[in-house]
């Protein structure tokens, strides 16, 4: 068996040491802000069970190349002058994207909790039809 030099939970622990975290409750009152955009980075089969309204989906593969402006995957939703705030279910993923993003020179922020805990804090969730 390898011996690993950091745990993932210890990466995560690193990178919000490094990164910008948004608290849930702040999320949503910024949910009507055109200035906000929010990132769901998790799984589509996760999405699919309920999201975030007026969220974009960017799944986590993809992330890195649909940020960088010279990737021929790059999305134009990432050049805009907004603040970026992505989200997965529990904030390990979301910590990780961002912390990287960070280092590609991109600003964005995560939120802490993820979308484990977004409807409690009474954020409306849009479930598509199927």
């Amino acid at each position: 068996m390898q011996k690993l030099k950091l745990t993932a939970a210890e990466m995560v622990a690193f990178a919000r040491t490094r990164i910008e975290e948004v608290e849930t409750p702040d999320l949503i009152a910024q949910l009507n802000d055109p200035d906000v955009v929010i990132v769901d980075i998790r799984d589509i089969r996760e999405r699919q069970k309920g999201h975030i309204p007026g969220s974009i989906h960017a799944p986590r593969g993809m992330v890195e190349f649909w940020v960088d402006p010279d990737s021929p995957y790059h999305k134009p939703v990432f050049a805009q002058d907004k603040r970026y705030v992505f989200h997965c279910a529990s904030g390990w993923r979301s910590a990780l994207t961002v912390a990287t993003l960070q280092d590609m020179g991109f600003e964005a922020a995560h939120l802490r909790e993820g979308f484990s805990t977004w409807a409690e804090h009474g954020g409306p969730v849009e479930v598509p039809e199927r």
